[in-house]
């Protein structure tokens, strides 16, 4: 059983302002007024967030290179990418790996970017078995569709099936929605509506094609949209209309997609749809908004929020310790990398740290299942054994294959 207190650190909780105060943890759950044995000073030089929500990503598929268009030249659908991607070196590359070698790869994508909560945009009966292997919180509970057209991969058991399972279960049903310019993309919404199943469970997935009409019906549905920039722009050359979404009240949340064609990590992801805001649009988006959109705005997505995304008593201790390196604990947020994560915790446990947070443990040394690497000039201790799996996939690949959302080098002696 796990019972500390964080101390000393700046909290930072959607719908407060920040403080410096202390966190308590008792087994899973955060308890404000706990006083265990053990206490962990941040010396007011830590931002405490809640850990990172990542909606949309296909974790079978965060292999390097991305795989896109010719130069000069965008896609009107999927549909051909999917293409280009079986025929690509980047596909060869990755079918000399096991599915559970990409499923451990996709984990520690997130957990050294701060993500302990991601939804696997895939079927269940294609990867039930293989979630609960990984080091953060893949979960389970979800409706889904590939999408809503007539040339979609049919996941699921239907889209009225796996809705109405959904809402009565109180989870998200997720689909792909208008990820192209073809004339089904476009009139997406509508299929939706004549399904009877445009609602607040429906978590909607790029959206690049939603028409003014379009942002209207699914704000006034109450659903939410998952926003992934980076792909949509490689792909596509434009993305979904932020700010009108903003201003209509939609649940706005981020996704990265998979890293073949989406950005490194949640991290990366987070700075490029700021600066293509800001291109877009010639404003700021503000860092608590992005904030907001990775924390209680994805919860909610999940229909989770009495769980996760917050950092209030009785929540779920999924916990991100960063550096302080910026007076506002936004900007220091959405300006973080990888180097500046100092503790991650899911359900009260952490899973990756600096190792002066070691006696959280209640010993000074590594715990069984964790082992050690150097992030930087830091020794971290993080739960499973990614060294290992990154001297396995170059083993596989034959040659020194280098992964940008794996923040160390596996050779280098800790």
């Amino acid at each position: 059983m796990f019972e500390y207190t964080i101390a000393n650190g700046i909290i930072v909780s959607p719908g407060k302002k920040a403080h410096t105060g202390k966190l308590g943890i008792k087994e899973e759950k955060i308890i404000s007024s706990n006083n265990g044995n053990v206490k962990i000073d941040l010396k007011e030089k830590s931002f405490v967030y809640p850990s990172l929500i990542n909606t949309h990503d296909h974790l079978q598929g965060n292999y390097r290179p991305p795989v896109g268009p010719a130069e000069g030249t965008f896609y009107l659908t999927w549909l051909p990418w999917d293409q280009d991607l079986k025929a690509s070196q980047t596909f060869a590359e990755r079918s000399k790996l096991d599915r559970e070698d990409l499923y451990a790869l996709s984990g520690y994508k997130c957990l050294f970017s701060g993500v302990t909560t991601v939804n696997d945009h895939f079927p269940h009966q294609l990867n039930s078995q293989i979630l609960p292997t990984l080091p953060i919180r893949a979960f389970q509970e979800y409706g889904l569709a590939h999408e809503c057209s007539s040339y979609d991969l049919k996941w699921g058991d239907g889209i009225k099936i796996e809705h109405e399972g959904a809402k009565k279960n109180k989870w998200p049903f997720i689909t792909h929605l208008s990820e192209g310019f073809d004339k089904e993309a476009m009139h997406s919404v509508e299929m939706l509506e004549k399904l009877r199943v445009l609602d607040s469970n429906c978590l909607l997935i790029h959206c690049i094609a939603f028409s003014d009409e379009d942002i209207k019906k699914v704000a006034k549905a109450g659903a939410s949209v998952s926003w992934c920039g980076f792909s949509n722009m490689f792909m596509f050359n434009v993305t979904a209309k932020i700010r009108k979404m903003l201003k209509a009240g939609i649940n706005l949340t981020i996704g990265t997609d998979s890293s073949a064609t989406g950005s490194a990590n949640l991290l990366a992801e987070l700075k490029y749809d700021r600066d293509l805001y800001r291109k877009l649009y010639g404003e700021d988006l503000p860092a608590k908004t992005i904030f907001e959109m990775v924390t209680v705005n994805a919860a909610k997505a999940f229909w989770m929020q009495e769980r996760i995304g917050s950092l209030k008593d009785g929540m779920l201790g999924d916990i991100m310790v960063l550096k302080a390196n910026e007076n506002c604990p936004y900007e220091n947020l959405v300006n973080a990398g990888m180097k500046d994560i100092e503790l991650l915790i899911l359900a009260g446990k952490p899973i990756f740290g600096e190792m002066r947070f070691l006696d959280i443990f209640r010993k000074n040394e590594l715990p069984e299942g964790y082992t050690k690497i150097k992030v930087g000039d830091r020794v971290m201790f993080v739960k499973g054994d990614p060294a290992g799996l990154y001297r396995e996939v170059r083993k596989k690949v034959g040659f020194k294959k280098e992964l940008d959302y794996l923040p160390f080098e596996p050779e280098e002696e800790v």
